[in-house]
């Protein structure tokens, strides 16, 4: 796996992917030995929550940092926690962020922090979503989001995908929308991730802990 550096904070439009990619990051990091810490920030989102897997995470002694109030309707969560000492206390610190700008904003309460510490924030795209479907669009989305969390993205994760019904080929297509969407926001892409079971030469193999809501709704 590409180094994607102590501190990883992941980001993306709403349906990118972002959290299931998160959830892959630390169990692979906790597999390999590593003390993990995952904190849920995507305060926005109703359909995605680290939070939702907290049986997983025991399973693999990953400790978990979420708002007072994931897992219910309200909408404002209660962030008080100390970042500083979270990072600290692991080896690899994993930050699930909300989507879009909105999302962004639970981030930028610990802009400074995390810059100091020199936290890694990535930006998930997903050629088959809507508002994303262009390199243009998705460089749009991504400048918000850097400007409401005031931390500056390091790289791009290519995770396209149609959900159940995505193929080797629909990710291998989009290969050249995310060295676009890299060229537009001006970073690298760092890599491509895509479900263990289409064998894509080269991506990251992840487990689909989360089904699209697009799915969960049929």
């Amino acid at each position: 796996m590409t180094d994607l550096g102590k501190i990883i904070a992941i980001t993306g439009h709403y349906g990118s992917g972002k959290t299931n990619l998160a959830i892959n990051l630390a169990v692979d990091f906790a597999r390999n030995g590593e003390k993990v810490t995952i904190i849920d920030l995507d305060i926005v989102n109703p359909y995605f929550r680290t939070a939702d897997h907290s049986d997983l995470f025991d399973r693999y002694g990953i400790f978990l940092i979420a708002p007072q109030f994931a897992n219910t309707n309200l909408d404002i969560p209660s962030l008080g926690f100390d970042m500083a000492a979270a990072a600290n206390n692991c080896d690899r610190l994993i930050i699930d962020v909300g989507g879009d700008d909105s999302g962004a904003v639970a981030l930028g309460q610990y802009s400074t922090v995390l810059n100091n510490l020199g936290c890694s924030l990535y930006y998930v795209v997903n050629r088959y979503r809507y508002l994303t479907r262009t390199p243009e669009e998705a460089a749009e989305i991504l400048r918000d989001i850097e400007q409401v969390s005031r931390i500056k993205a390091k790289g791009v994760i290519n995770c396209s995908n149609l959900g159940s019904q995505t193929s080797a080929a629909d990710v291998a297509e989009t290969e050249e929308y995310a060295a676009q969407c890299g060229k537009a926001s001006g970073i690298p892409v760092v890599m491509t991730a895509a479900e263990r079971s289409l064998g894509v030469v080269g991506a990251y193999p992840v487990d689909v802990y989360i089904r699209p809501f697009w799915e969960e709704n049929n």
